[in-house]
Formats: C-alpha cells, sequence, structure tokens
C-alpha cells in the first residue's frame, strides 16, 4: 500500500464488455469480495469508522495482514487507495488487469508502478421477498477517496436512500418496470428481480454507462437502457410500475453554486417532483402502482404536505404520502452542502449557505419536507379509494427493509375498505394481526389500566391509543364473530348505547384495517 489518493481526478469512461465483465465476476467471487468478507477483514469497528467517513481504523487492521485478492479489491476499491501493480494483477487473474484498466475502473500511475482506483467499487447484500442476494456495484468515487468536493457529473452509489426505495419498491410480480433516473442502476437491478421487463432513464450519460455495467457485472439482464430527461424517453408508454429516487434536492438555481446530476433536476425549487407526480396518471397502467422519494416545501401561509395534495388534484389516483422529515432551511441546506463534500467552516461552505437561504426565503420557505410517495392507478370502472396524508416520525419504521409488502398490503386495504360501506364492514369478519401486541400501564395498586397502546410490530411500527371499548373490540377480533355482532355484545356487557358504539368504533375499525393491525377475515 502506498500514498494518498490523486490530486486530480478526472471521470473514466466506463466501457462493459461482456467478457470483461463476466471474468471480473469471477475473480471477484474467487476473491471472497462479499460484505460478510470485508466485515471480518477489518473488524466491525472499523466498518462503523469507514460508514462515519474515516479509514484510519480499516487501515490499521490491514497493516498486519499478508497481502491477499480480498485486501488488495479492499484497499483499492472501499479504501480508494492504489496498491502495487504486482498486487492489482494478482487479483485479477482471469479479466487481467489491461482490460480492468481498459473498462475504466482503475487507472496506472506514472512513474509509481502502482494502481489506482478510478471508480468506487464494493459489494452489497439485501434481503426482498425472494430471498438473500448480493450484488456488486460499481459508483464514482467519493469524498473519502478524493479529497476534494464531489465533481457535478458525480454518480452516487448505495446510500440510505437507495435502501429506502428499494425497500418500498412493491414485491409483486409485474411485466414492465420504470425506473425514473436509474443512477448507478441499483433500483432498475432491484425491479428487475420482481419484472419481465425494466426500462431504466437518465439524463447522464455517464449514470446510464454505469449503471449497464452493473447489470451486466452481476448477470442481470431485461433491462432498457434510456437517455433523456423525466418522461421524454417513454413518451407514449405505460407501465405496471414505476419507481424513482429522483433528483429532488432543492438547489439555487445561480452561479457559483454547484449542481449534481445525481441530486439536482434543474429546476427551482420543488418543482421537478410536482413534474414527476402530475405525469404518472398517464405513464401507469390500470391498477399500476408508482413509489417514489421526494421534497417538498412549507411556505409562509402554505402546508408542505397540502402542496402536495393539490399537485394529484383531479389525477383520479389512489395516494399515500409519508413524511418523514420536515428540516428548517439552515438545516437543509446545510445537510446538502455537506453532501456534496464541501466542509463546514470554511469560506466556500459559508458562502453557500448564503446562497441557499437566499434561495428559499425568495420563495418564502419555512422548511421542507421528506418523505415517501404511494399511487396507484384505479382500473377501468374502480374510482380513488385512498387519499392519505400523513407525518410518520422518523422512529417508526425506521428500518425501510421490506416496507414494499407492507405498501402492498395497505393498497390492498384500501381497495377492500373502498369496496365495503359501512353496512358491509359490520357484517364483515376481521382478525387481528398476527404482529399486534397490547401495552398496558396502571398507576400502583389499580385494577383498571390507566394506557392501553396496541402495538404494531412490523410495517410502520405503529403505536394506536385504546379505550376500553377498542381494546374489547380488537382483542375480539379472531375472525369468529362479525363486526355488528362484537359491537353489540359490547354495548350489552357495558351498557353503552349500540348505535353511538357503532359510530364511534366503525371509524376506528377502519383505521386500523388500513394500517394492518386488522385483517380480513
Amino acid at each position: 500500500m502506498s500514498g494518498g489518493p490523486a490530486s486530480v481526478h478526472t471521470l473514466p469512461t466506463i466501457v462493459a464488455e461482456p467478457a470483461v465483465t463476466e471474468a471480473l465476476r469471477h475473480d471477484l467471487t474467487a476473491a471472497g469480495f462479499t460484505v460478510d468478507r470485508l466485515d471480518a477483514l477489518w473488524g466491525s469497528e472499523a466498518a462503523a469508522s469507514l460508514h462515519r467517513g474515516s479509514r484510519v481504523a480499516a487501515l490499521r487492521a490491514l497493516g498486519g495482514r499478508d497481502t491477499t485478492p480480498l485486501s488488495t479489491l479492499a484497499t483499492l476499491f472501499v479504501l480508494g487507495l492504489p496498491v502495487p501493480r504486482a498486487d492489482a494483477a494478482a487479483a485479477f487473474p482471469d479479466a487481467g488487469l489491461d482490460a480492468v484498466v481498459a473498462a475504466g475502473l482503475v487507472r496506472e500511475g506514472g512513474t509509481d508502478d502502482a494502481v489506482h482506483p478510478a471508480v468506487d467499487l464494493r459489494p452489497y447484500a439485501f434481503v426482498d421477498d425472494l430471498g438473500a442476494g448480493s450484488w456488486w456495484i460499481v459508483s464514482d468515487l467519493g469524498e473519502l477517496a478524493l479529497g476534494t468536493a464531489l465533481g457535478e457529473e458525480h454518480v452516487l452509489g448505495i446510500g440510505g436512500a437507495t435502501t429506502t426505495l428499494s425497500g418500498l419498491q412493491v414485491p409483486v410480480p409485474v411485466r414492465r418496470v420504470l425506473d425514473l433516473g436509474t443512477g448507478c442502476g441499483i433500483q432498475a437491478m432491484h425491479a428487475r428481480r420482481f419484472a419481465d421487463e425494466v426500462v431504466a432513464t437518465d439524463i447522464s450519460r455517464r449514470a446510464l454507462d454505469i449503471a449497464r455495467f452493473n447489470a451486466q457485472l452481476n448477470g442481470i439482464d431485461g433491462i432498457d437502457f434510456r437517455f433523456g430527461s423525466l418522461f421524454e424517453p417513454v413518451t407514449g408508454e405505460r407501465f405496471d410500475r414505476i419507481v424513482s429516487n429522483p433528483p429532488f434536492v432543492i438547489t439555487p438555481r445561480r452561479e457559483g453554486v454547484p449542481s449534481y446530476e445525481y441530486r439536482d433536476g434543474g429546476m427551482v425549487g420543488d418543482t421537478l417532483v410536482e413534474t414527476v407526480l402530475r405525469g404518472l396518471a398517464d405513464h401507469l397502467e390500470p391498477g399500476g402502482t408508482a413509489q417514489l422519494l421526494g421534497n417538498w416545501e412549507y411556505r409562509w401561509g402554505s402546508d408542505g404536505l397540502d402542496r402536495v395534495r393539490a399537485w394529484f388534484a383531479d389525477t383520479g389516483l389512489d395516494v399515500w404520502v409519508i413524511e418523514r422529515e420536515r428540516q428548517d432551511p439552515a438545516a437543509y441546506a446545510e445537510t446538502w452542502i455537506r453532501d456534496g463534500g464541501t466542509k463546514p467552516g470554511s469560506a466556500e461552505f459559508d458562502g453557500l449557505v448564503d446562497a441557499w437561504l437566499d434561495d428559499l426565503q425568495d420563495r418564502r420557505v419555512t422548511g421542507v419536507g421528506f418523505g415517501y410517495v404511494v399511487v396507484r392507478k384505479p382500473r377501468p370502472g374502480g374510482t380513488s379509494c385512498l387519499s392519505r396524508f400523513e407525518r410518520v416520525p422518523e422512529t417508526l419504521g425506521s428500518n425501510p427493509a421490506g416496507l414494499g409488502a407492507t405498501v402492498a398490503r395497505v393498497l390492498d386495504a384500501a381497495a377492500w375498505l373502498g369496496a365495503h360501506d359501512d353496512e358491509a364492514l359490520a357484517a364483515a369478519h376481521l382478525r387481528v394481526a398476527g404482529d399486534v401486541t397490547e401495552e398496558r400501564f396502571y398507576w400502583p395498586g389499580n385494577d383498571d389500566p390507566t394506557v392501553m397502546t396496541l402495538v404494531q410490530g412490523g410495517g410502520f411500527g405503529r403505536r394506536v391509543d385504546a379505550d376500553t371499548a377498542l381494546a374489547a373490540f380488537v382483542g375480539a377480533c379472531d375472525g369468529d364473530l362479525s363486526v355488528a355482532a362484537i359491537i353489540g355484545a359490547i354495548a350489552q356487557i357495558t351498557g353503552a348505547d349500540e348505535g353511538a358504539l357503532t359510530a364511534d368504533l366503525l371509524p376506528r375499525a377502519r383505521d386500523l384495517v388500513l394500517d394492518g393491525l386488522l385483517l380480513p377475515a
């Protein structure tokens, strides 16, 4: 191992040659270049330190070890450091070092007999409804490897938004999926596991080259990569599912402010998110769904979720918007300026914060919301039955893996509820979901609980405060008795008016069905 990152980094051209990617796949497999093996190589503490942006602990862990293909690949592609040419050649016995250089993954030094990383290449592990899987993902070198702020054509790798959106994808087989703004291609690859065909679009040709390479490296076919902005590459086409992590970051459109292709859509404020959401109806097949991430502005006298609601007015779509976080203008600006690699405390950082705050102030923005958007287009003859705009605390459902199944269940529950008016709901039989428990708290010496809470173990982990009537109702929902029969029995036992109890419990039962705490039996 030698030296630090080069002071000047030119983005390489990524070339996907089938023979090279197949041989490279064999080399990575033979080296044991996996998430588990990397964690074992330098330990969990060093892995956590890397996640925080420091590679010192990982380097110390590697310092006393013999060089192996795994340690060479880890040093080169994960730590972003050069390695001796002989070690690099030994790590690519099938592909050959010259071919890996030609593919744009590494570059050879001038006189130092070292091989330098040209990209970030690392293993990625996941679990979905089809089981556990693992891939290798190429992206551009990050701030840690570069030692400088990112370039505007930077292609991002795996991040928090990546795992959030992949977890939100509905795990139901479909014919065609659109990945709008594919970036490194990770969402298209996830979508292909449940689709016959995926169309992946991006305004960055470099991103498409990297996405194409990633699909080929992992032996994934059936993805059609297309260049163009937003829905332009798929004009007149419809899809059974649309997924998108669009470039939603609200960035000032003014001189001196970097605009990153992977996150900045080139429009003022949240216009890009609005444009994408308004275009969904024209590109979804009847019964088709969409899962997206986005930002929306809060303005003086204007609630952010109300603005999103207005974007869907008259579309006829089922809509579920979940706001997970809201930041004030200063926090929002600082977050995304740091994301681009500009260091806090520098004159450049302070100047960018000024520019962002000026831009947000010009539109009277008081905050920016972040969250998920789930959409379904009703089938012919059907009508919209879901219009839900909610704020879900970040502490709930903090693990996004598997939320796609929750999304599918909520959409199904909304359709079921739409087909059941109050009379039909009263005649229905419900049962408690298997992940629901009940918490009770008592004052010392009291026999009656002071607080009762229904707790959902999966999904968004919802907690629902329950009074005696609701707790008794849910406790009796085992599928044997109808809703009306249970309410009648509770009224008889407690002496409550049955009509009033029905009016109280039916809407609450609807909410519990929608949230998945109660299921149609």
